[in-house]
Parts: C-alpha cells; sequence; structure tokens
C-alpha cells in the first residue's frame, strides 16, 4: 500500500531556516576559524545566518534603445 501524497514529507527544507543544528553550527565555525579540534561542542558561541535574498531584474535600456534604432 502506497502513502498519500498529503502525508510525504517533503524531499527538503521549503524555506530558510533561523537556528542551525550544532554540527551545522561547528560548520561554519570550521568557516571562520574559530573552531579548534578537542574543543567543548557544549556551549557554542552563536552564529550569524546570510539570509539569501533574490536580486530583481534590471532592465536594460540602451540595449532595448538599440535594437529599436536597428
Amino acid at each position: 500500500m502506497s502513502i498519500d501524497k498529503s502525508l510525504k514529507k517533503p524531499s527538503g527544507v521549503v524555506r530558510a531556516r533561523n537556528v542551525l543544528k550544532r554540527g551545522e553550527r561547528i560548520a561554519v565555525l570550521k568557516e571562520q576559524d574559530r573552531w579548534d579540534d578537542g574543543q567543548s561542542p557544549v556551549g557554542l558561541p552563536k552564529v550569524r545566518i546570510k539570509k539569501v535574498v533574490a536580486g530583481k531584474k534590471k532592465k536594460k535600456k540602451k540595449d532595448d534603445e538599440e535594437e529599436d534604432t536597428k
């Protein structure tokens, strides 16, 4: 018997999370060179999460005007 579509979990995170798991925080700290091997994973410092913002496409007025004149 198959599972109904409404009961299935999504394959990935649909939106950005504002809280990281311990392993993810350690990975970010390693990238920033703020993590030493053998350090206790308890009481980790806060890690800033970069939010991804979709940029708007800019219209190219000069290119459009040149094509219209040709």
